[in-house]
């Protein structure tokens, strides 16, 4: 198995939910967050050429942020177009 070092934020939660503090969320609500999911998927592909100045300066953000780039210039792209 493989080992995952937890952030301290990480490891908060996960002592909450061994102590029992999170409950099942109602079917209703589950099926609210399973349509919200399923309305976010990805289902297209875009190849682009941008300036690699301006895709390492996207990297570095996506870092900061502790996300995957492509995933943050996805956010970044349906941020826009909403």
């Amino acid at each position: 198995m493989k080992k995952f070092k937890l952030t301290k934020y990480e490891l908060g939660i996960e002592k909450a939910l061994l102590r029992g503090e999170y409950v099942p969320a109602p079917a209703s609500e589950a099926k609210l967050v399973a349509a919200a999911i399923a309305a976010r998927r990805k289902d297209a592909v875009l190849n682009i050429r941008i300036n690699s100045q301006d895709l390492n300066h996207l990297k570095q953000k996506a870092k900061t942020l502790g996300v995957p780039y492509q995933t943050f210039i996805s956010e970044i792209l349906h941020r826009y177009a909403t």
